[in-house]
């Protein structure tokens, strides 16, 4: 029965989305990322506190989740199922079960429904990023920028409804969850990018 699907898609992809890459990591060198740099568990905080190296393991490891979530329910249920795995996989991620409901912003899931969504998409979205990021000196302003524009780059390549529907998703949660740092942007006291030493 689809229901099945649905509930196997939903509830797999909020429990692997609650798996923490960055706190696991944050873990093997003996400290909670939430209790370093921003507070985030993200990848950014997780380049500032400890390197790009752990950043961008952290960034692979939670594109890679996001993935395998929508791959699995685009399988098992079409683009419904992928948006649908998209979602709880994004909302795990945010609130996971696992780690007191304190969780990441979502661009890196943010960046593999693009890719999911279409190719198109996930290259805009990364041009945009990378050119607010460089410009602003900001990773949140990059940030909400392309989250801002994976909804654009949808309606521009005329994705399907369900894909249309999981761009929105990841939009207003990526923003909802930059809502700190949209005050501070504002103010004009949200820090730029640094990244530590690698270690």
């Amino acid at each position: 029965m689809d229901i099945l699907k649905y509930i196997f898609i939903c509830v797999g992809g909020y429990l692997l989305g609650s798996v923490s890459i960055s706190i696991i990591l944050s873990r093997a060198f003996g400290v909670d990322i939430r209790k370093k740099g921003s507070g985030n568990a993200g990848a950014t905080n997780m380049a500032r506190s400890f390197g790009l190296l752990a950043g961008f393991a952290t960034l692979a490891g939670d594109f890679l989740k996001a993935v395998i979530v929508m791959y699995v329910g685009w399988r098992l249920c079409g683009d419904w199922g992928l948006m649908a795995g998209g979602m709880a996989c994004t909302t795990g991620h945010c609130f996971p079960l696992f780690y007191d409901f304190r969780g990441g912003k979502g661009i890196s899931v943010g960046a593999a429904i693009g890719l999911m969504i279409d190719w198109r998409v996930f290259v805009g979205i990364v041009v945009v990023f990378l050119i607010a990021a460089f410009l602003s000196k900001k990773a949140s302003f990059g940030s909400l920028c392309a989250a801002v524009a994976i909804v654009a780059f949808a309606l521009i390549f005329a994705v399907p409804l369900p894909k249309l529907l999981l761009a929105i998703y990841a939009a207003v949660l990526a923003v909802f969850q930059h809502r700190a740092n949209i005050k501070r942007l504002s103010e004009g006291t949200e820090p730029d990018f640094k990244a530590a030493d690698s270690k």
